[in-house]
């Protein structure tokens, strides 16, 4: 799995955690809409540090707890 799937996962999967819509999660974020949909499309490959810490705050969770998924685990290197 690359990263940007993983990161996409990980948002769908803290929006089911915590029982909200990827809408709602854009407004206590601060983030678009379309910045949003662009991450979970897969549209916007390259979701940035920023954006992560963003979400991680609307949340209340830290960037480690964002991290702290199996989904990270066996990620394909990048550089080949």
């Amino acid at each position: 799995m690359r990263v940007n799937e993983a990161v996409r996962l990980r948002i769908m999967e803290l929006c089911q955690q915590h029982g909200i819509t990827l809408n709602k999660l854009s407004t206590i974020c601060g983030i678009t809409q379309s910045t949003l949909n662009n991450i979970i499309s897969g549209r916007n490959a390259t979701t940035t540090v920023s954006t992560i810490q963003k979400i991680c705050d609307g949340l209340e969770i830290t960037i480690r707890d964002f991290f702290s998924s199996s989904l990270f685990d066996y990620l394909e290197q990048e550089i080949k």
